[in-house]
């Protein structure tokens, strides 16, 4: 039976994600979160980030020196609460510059302490959907800890290991509870951050890939022509390896890597660019995206470190077998149901592919193993672990429907 949220239950989510106009796994955590509690009958709402400057031609940001003048003031921040939009469609209000959530960086980085936030009607839960520095002053304040790579894999990522555990240390002080979306990466959490055992749950995520009609492919890509890796083409996502394998493989089918540009770090979008076989698509509409996927003989995600990986989960979902790593997180939502690679392991790379391009009867028993997998990550049941979760912060008892 559907549990049924407790009356006076509300929560509210950091809008960082669309305020900051990125399109990466945490944006469409936070969104699927939001919607997922939505559909479940919980009252949610969105905390803005605040007004900031809109440069000409490019997204609002608040220029630098007024961000960190701002941060030097003492006192909490006023907090701006908006209704959940309708069919997960961000208000144009939530894309206002991100000016708390910039300035709650500088302010962490001048004085070593999150950011107080006050609103005049705080809700139940604060749920900051990322490690931010802030917290909701009146309300249970709830952190998403999407993994430790930044402290186990300094090199794999852009952030400060040094800064960001000052940061998770203060969050897990000041915090009612902490969630992560693997028990991979809450065991980890546990080990390097010193938790209690009951302080951190695992629970996991949902993965929403809506029937649709499809909108038509990039021009010269046709279905099941193409493999198809997607997400932000940093040095955790193996790139360099996997189209190495691609290569070796001498497979039939090209290579499709679709995600933000890695303006930071160019050699990446430079190999890609000079890869035989290797078409880039940057960032894509949801909608598309989706068709992407679900229209590609496989998904490629040999990463070499993540929280869960989405891209694994959304494929399964969508019908479309996978190749990705064998340890991790990865192994943990795979669940067997795709064929896992050792993803320093170039050659077992090409085998993986080699089998994938050429091998129909093994591409069924991966679509219909993975259809199996992903109920495990059906909204619903997220939701009602959400749901008791947040009631038992707020002493607070759902009921069975």
């Amino acid at each position: 039976m559907p549990l049924v949220p407790p009356a006076g239950l509300y929560v509210a989510i950091d809008a960082r994600s669309w305020s900051l106009g990125a399109g990466t796994g945490v944006a469409t955590y936070a969104r699927t979160l939001g919607d997922s509690l939505a559909h479940a009958g919980v009252p949610v709402q969105w905390l803005a980030g605040g007004s900031a400057h809109r440069a000409p031609g490019g997204p609002p940001r608040e220029g630098a020196p007024l961000r960190w003048l701002g941060a030097l003031r003492c006192g909490a921040r006023a907090g701006s609460l908006l209704p959940h939009p309708q069919h997960g469609a961000p208000a144009t209000t939530l894309h206002d510059g991100g000016r708390l959530f910039r300035e709650a960086q500088a302010h962490f980085t001048l004085h070593r302490r999150l950011l107080r936030v006050a609103c005049a009607e705080p809700p139940t839960v604060m749920h900051w959907t990322y490690p931010l520095p802030l917290y909701l002053e009146g309300a249970r304040n709830v952190y998403t800890v999407h993994d430790l790579i930044p402290l186990r894999h300094p090199r794999l990522t852009g952030i400060d290991p040094h800064r960001h555990r000052r940061l998770l240390e203060l969050i897990a002080a000041r915090a009612d509870h902490l969630v992560t979306v693997s028990e991979h990466s809450r065991l980890e959490i546990l080990d390097m951050l010193g938790c209690a055992k009951g302080f951190v749950t695992n629970t996991s995520q949902a993965v929403h890939a809506p029937l649709q009609r499809d909108p038509a492919l990039p021009a010269g890509l046709r279905p099941g022509g193409y493999f198809v890796c997607c997400g932000m083409p940093e040095p955790r996502k193996n790139l360099t390896r996997l189209v190495a394998a691609h290569r070796t493989a001498q497979a039939r089918r090209m290579l499709v890597v679709a995600g933000p540009l890695a303006r930071d770090i160019p050699q990446v979008e430079s190999m890609l660019a000079r890869s035989p076989g290797v078409v880039r698509l940057p960032h894509l509409p949801r909608a598309e995206l989706l068709a992407l996927i679900r229209r590609a003989r496989a998904m490629l995600f040999p990463s070499l470190a993540e929280g869960f990986g989405l891209p694994v989960a959304e494929a399964m979902a969508l019908g479309t077998p996978v190749m990705t790593s064998s340890g991790g997180a990865l192994r943990e939502v795979g669940g067997g149901c795709a064929l896992h690679v050792d993803p320093c392991d170039t050659h077992a790379m090409a085998r993986a592919i080699r089998a994938l391009d050429s091998d129909d009867v093994l591409c069924r028993r991966l679509r219909a193993a993975g259809f199996a997998q992903v109920a495990a990550f059906s909204p619903r049941s997220y939701a009602e672990r959400m749901v008791r979760l947040y009631a038992g912060l707020g002493g607070m008892a759902p009921a069975a429907g």
